[in-house]
């Protein structure tokens, strides 16, 4: 398939709005959906839509394990980096991307997480792929419905802050009353450091002293996630009211 030619070029059956009616939305690559939200490429014989969406993914994609991951933070500036994107182009991705984002936040609300699995795949956007450490929480009530899921700090490549203070007063300011604590490794290996479990500590003591207990300390990286509850004694040492 040849994305040099306009998209009105290519065979009806190749063009991908034509594919959407056809196949659903579904079967369309990714750089299909983004040229169906840029509409048009480079112009004057460049790159069309399509390629112009291949062009987006493969810049994004430098240095990056997924492309996509990049997209949930990337910034209008960045964006318009790109040949061919310009302050139209980049704001319709910016709203489809926040418009996805709004939608999976509704779809999470009140979503019961009762296990380490459901509640890294709700992080997963914000953390898993990230080249800085970011460390977010999991806002619960008391039937462990998801109130809200927050970004706590965003740290370097090697490390992030985050301090019991910032992370209870979150849960304080949305009447939650559980939750969950998360941060990811951007190498990717997701064993704890010893960093990681004494923050562990400091927030089961706060936890208990605060009476809203502290659920799990999950870390994410490359794909995978470690629950600290479930490969530590730290919830043995300091026993949470679930």
């Amino acid at each position: 398939m040849t994305y040099s030619l306009r998209v009105a070029d290519l065979p009806t059956t190749e063009r991908p709005r034509e594919r959407l009616l056809a196949h659903g939305v579904s079967h369309l690559s990714t750089a299909e959906l983004l040229a169906l939200l840029l509409g048009t490429g480079q112009g004057q014989g460049k790159l069309s839509a399509v390629g112009l969406g291949q062009l987006i993914l493969k810049t994004l994609g430098e240095g990056q394990r997924d492309p996509l991951g990049v997209l949930p933070t990337i910034t209008a500036q960045e964006l318009m980096q790109i040949p061919g994107i310009g302050i139209a182009k980049a704001s319709t991705i910016l709203a489809a991307i926040e418009l996805g984002k709004r939608v999976l936040s509704s779809r999470s609300e009140r979503l019961v997480i009762d296990d380490p699995a459901i509640a890294a795949s709700i992080l997963s956007g914000d953390l898993m792929w990230q080249s800085q450490e970011r460390f977010a929480v999991l806002l619960l009530d008391i039937k462990h419905q998801l109130l809200s899921s927050q970004v706590i700090s965003i740290g370097t490549a090697t490390e992030t802050l985050a301090h019991p203070r910032d992370i209870f007063r979150e849960a304080i300011r949305h009447g939650a009353v559980r939750l969950i604590v998360a941060h990811n490794h951007p190498s990717g290996n997701v064993e704890p450091s010893a960093n990681d479990i004494e923050l562990t500590r400091q927030l089961l003591a706060a936890a208990q002293l605060l009476g809203i207990p502290l659920l799990d300390h999950l870390i994410l990286g490359n794909g995978n996630h470690l629950s600290l509850r479930q490969s530590t004694q730290l919830w043995q040492e300091c026993p949470q009211g679930d």
